[in-house]
């Protein structure tokens, strides 16, 4: 059987596994061991221990359980809260007025939490009925925090983040750095359509009424200080070289907990809470990119990514057209696979190719980290549909629909990012000095 036969068979039986219900993980690690078994002639079994150890013994890796628990532990404060008591007085001069408190609250709480169904659940939890009472349109309000959501995995610390450089060998301070701008350009985005609807349908924006002070109004912002200062240290820490990714999330979380502890949430019941749910989502995680570990490794015995990129450098095709082709197969993915699998079933057969093709495999994780984005918005398995639809009690079809405008600017973003690739590489470049 030829190597492409090979990878097309191998491809249908994971899609029967996957299809049939069976764990992402196993399923890896049973289309790996197959792979292995009937094609290779490597012993299957010692190179599923060497490779599951190999892939959990990681010190990088450790960094993603602190960072996962820094997110758990915010997610219980009163934080969401205060961002939008603090945002709010500064932002009523903007056509559409506080629903640009959903953008940028998302913002800064996806920073933390490096979740995007966290941030979106967080921040709608105190923004919908805030802003339901005021009588704004509750459609494009969905629309706002489904897409805003997803800031949580594109704007550092963030777990997608994690996940791609331990699957593809890259520095996690590199992709992190290179994730600031692209999430600054995705915010002002999202802000420039809600300015542009909103100018479109004055009716449906009420005029919003701050009787506090500006005294009142300073001090409730400045509740947000302690956040960004949290942000803007572990971030810091890394850049200057004074700690390792996996140091600076262990300084996350004793942030984390001061700021937990200074807002009075922090309490026993909360802090096992935290720990139990950084636990079952570490587990999950470390065992998915355990069983990609196997499968990745079976790649390579059988030759597929080197035959897959040979046949499409064999086609010739530009680099634009090769991100065009990327981005469907990934939007088709992200109807019916999260984020963290995405990337592990992906990388082994597309990052050969990334790399036949010259392009920097920083910029391709951020491009892959928004192309995860929009599955989070992308029915079926849209993470952010079905938690807006427990929030709200409206349908996922609904709030699918409702968050299609910005569907749309993460594919703009995608287009900039592909034509200005220095949007995602300037920062790590400049900062690192690479």
């Amino acid at each position: 059987m030829e190597t492409l036969q090979i990878g097309i068979f191998l491809l249908i039986v994971m899609a029967i596994l996957l299809t049939g219900g069976i764990w992402i993980g196993i399923s890896l690690a049973m289309v790996a061991w197959i792979g292995m078994y009937f094609f290779t002639s490597t012993p299957p079994d010692l190179n599923l221990f060497t490779t599951f150890w190999g892939s959990s013994a990681s010190w990088t890796l450790a960094a993603l359980p602190y960072f996962i628990w820094m997110g758990e532990i915010l997610f219980r404060t009163k934080l969401s809260e205060q961002m939008f008591e603090g945002l709010a007085p500064w932002l009523n001069w903007l056509p559409g007025r506080l629903m640009h408190v959903n953008i940028i609250s998302c913002g800064i709480f996806g920073s933390v939490s490096g979740s995007s169904a966290a941030t979106c659940a967080t921040i709608a939890k105190v923004a919908l009925p805030e802003l339901k009472k005021r009588g704004y349109d509750e459609k494009t309000c969905l629309g706002s925090l489904c897409g805003a959501g997803t800031l949580g995995i594109l704007i550092p610390p963030s777990i997608i983040m994690v996940v791609y450089a331990v699957a593809t060998d890259v520095s996690i301070v590199r992709i992190f750095l290179a994730g600031f701008l692209p999430g600054f350009l995705l915010m002002a985005l999202f802000s420039g359509y809600i300015i542009v609807w909103a100018l479109m349908n004055p009716e449906k924006t009420p005029r919003y009424e701050d009787n506090r002070s500006m005294k009142e109004r300073i001090i409730a912002t400045g509740q947000l200080i302690p956040c960004i200062l949290l942000i803007v240290f572990v971030c810091w820490v890394m850049v200057a070289g004074f700690a390792t990714a996996t140091e600076a999330a262990m300084f996350g979380v004793v942030g984390a907990l001061a700021l937990a502890a200074w807002g009075g949430s922090l309490n026993w019941k909360n802090f096992a809470e935290s720990l139990m749910g950084a636990t079952r989502l570490s587990c999950m995680i470390m065992f998915i990119l355990a069983g990609a570990s196997f499968l990745t490794a079976t790649m390579g015995f059988t030759g597929i990514p080197k035959a897959l990129a040979e046949w499409v450098v064999s086609l010739n095709p530009s680099p634009y057209a090769l991100i065009a082709v990327l981005s469907l197969v990934y939007i088709a993915l992200g109807t019916a696979l999260d984020g963290v699998s995405m990337i592990v079933l992906t990388t082994s057969v597309v990052i050969p190719m990334i790399q036949k093709a010259g392009f920097d495999l920083v910029w391709f994780g951020i491009f892959i980290v928004i192309m995860v984005e929009i599955a989070e918005v992308t029915p079926p398995v849209g993470f952010n549909l079905f938690v807006l639809q427990t929030m709200s009690g409206k349908d996922s079809t609904y709030v699918a629909k409702a968050s299609i405008p910005f569907f749309f600017m993460m594919v703009i973003a995608i287009v900039l990012i592909t034509v200005f690739p220095e949007i995602a590489t300037w920062l790590p470049d400049v900062l690192l000095n690479k």
